[in-house]
């Protein structure tokens, strides 16, 4: 059996509080699949399972703020043989009771539960004193309240039932939950649920090829705002002081890269058209595969390489702060992919809708501001990444080409690096290579 942990997501955190459980005890989860919702000092990150079986018990509930590595559920491994009916129906109460000692058989208390059952009955709206017991000794059961949920839904108005997050976030986002359409167990509703019933956006499934509105972004409260800032602050002091960085910086001419784009965008439709950004990121991305040396990370005295170039990218938050969330695997993308992925990544990450491997698995991180008119950025290394590329604003500027005096698209592209991992020639092949790729676009 395997314990599901409060994971680490970035080298700035050390606690988090888990808020929604996506899936329950008993039900079939897959390595990758999303279970639980954790809030962090930056943002709220649906966490993956890294197990594939069966849920079991949940050690930790809602609300809850918990030391990183704290076990939060067990995950029960798939059986190798089937069981027996009555196996299976011992091993169902189980999750939620305590077993049975043999050697006292005396009757329970019928009003006896575990602290799920009590959870399950406070959520559904059922008073413990009320019910029958159908367990071991009158104990009540998981079966007990929901039949007995069923019953009350039957004969009174029907209650919102909601997770906690999902009513926080309802709160923050003026929506009416008696008018979403609940997608969790027993048809509660989940914070997911939420996001999509936005003002201006559809509550249900759209319907076959419509286009979804963008949803509106939540504005972090006060108290997290601080708490981002806090974090960010403690994490960038830890850089600057632990790490030798050493910075660079070119003008890079955007001329071919533009006129490539500009063709490019006059026959796509809109969806499809680029943004520069598109191009310099696939260009840092082609470029950190070039020189592997600035793609990893500086653990325990000594560089590991990255297994990909899974590129952060620094998406500012509206209600201030920022997060660096991954674009896994950006080398092998297309254009067009590559910038279908980063318009979604930046919405999920401004309505708190980021997965966990995407805070967590950047092997080198871009900062791009210019679309703020910044025309150059010298940045702070993430550790334990040993590199950080800059992007500002495309100018232009006159500037001499082949002897001859013009006005060339410009961009300035720099570089911070841990001079721990390499030194400035390596840093001076990198963004020569950046370079080079932006001269031949219909390459990238």
């Amino acid at each position: 059996m395997a314990e599901f942990t409060m994971p680490s997501l970035g080298a700035d955190m050390d606690e988090g509080t888990l808020q929604e459980w996506l899936v329950q005890p008993g039900a079939q989860v897959r390595k990758g699949d999303p279970v639980a919702v954790v809030e962090t000092a930056k943002s709220l990150i649906e966490v993956e399972c890294f197990e594939t079986g069966t849920m079991g018990k949940v050690l930790v509930e809602p609300g809850t703020t918990v030391p990183v590595g704290t076990p939060l559920a067990l995950i029960e491994p798939t059986a190798a043989e089937p069981r027996r009916p009555e196996q299976a129906e011992r091993s169902e109460k189980a999750v939620d009771e305590p077993p049975v000692r043999p050697a006292h058989r005396h009757p329970r208390p019928p009003l006896g539960a575990g602290p799920l059952i009590r959870h399950l009955a406070e959520q559904s709206g059922i008073a413990l004193e009320t019910l029958h017991g159908s367990g071991p000794g009158g104990r009540v059961t998981r079966t007990d309240v929901e039949q007995a949920a069923a019953a009350a839904t039957a004969t009174r108005p029907s209650r919102v039932r909601a997770t906690p997050l999902a009513r926080r976030l309802a709160a923050e986002l003026d929506v009416d939950l008696t008018a979403v359409i609940g997608t969790g167990r027993e048809s509660a509703i989940r914070a997911a649920d939420v996001r999509k019933a936005v003002p201006g956006n559809a509550a249900a499934a759209p319907p076959p090829g419509h286009v979804t509105p963008p949803v509106r972004p939540s504005r972090p409260s006060g108290d997290r705002a601080v708490a981002m800032r806090q974090a960010i602050a403690g994490l960038m002091a830890r850089s600057n002081r632990d790490i030798p960085h050493y910075y660079l910086a070119t003008t890079i001419d955007m001329a071919a890269a533009m006129d490539w784009l500009h063709e490019h965008n006059r026959h796509s439709s809109v969806a499809d058209r680029l943004l520069p950004a598109a191009l310099l990121l696939k260009a840092a991305a082609l470029a950190a595969r070039e020189v592997p040396e600035l793609n990893g990370f500086w653990t325990d005295d000594h560089f590991t390489a990255g297994e990909g170039v899974h590129l952060g990218v620094a998406v500012a938050l509206r209600g201030g702060g920022l997060v660096a969330p991954a674009l896994h695997d950006a080398e092998t993308l297309e254009l067009p992919q590559l910038m279908t992925t980063l318009k979604d990544l930046v919405t999920r990450a401004r309505t708190g809708r980021l997965r966990g491997s995407e805070v967590s698995d950047s092997t080198i991180t871009v900062t791009n501001l210019g679309d703020q008119g910044v025309e150059a950025v010298f940045g702070v290394i993430y550790p334990p990444q040993v590199a950080l590329v800059g992007f500002g604003r495309v100018v232009d500027r006159p500037c001499a080409i082949d002897g001859l005096l013009g006005v060339r698209p410009v961009v300035t592209a720099t570089l911070s690096a841990d001079h721990r991992a390499t030194d400035g020639a390596v840093g001076s092949r990198f963004l020569t290579a950046v370079d080079r790729l932006l001269q031949n676009p219909e390459q990238l």
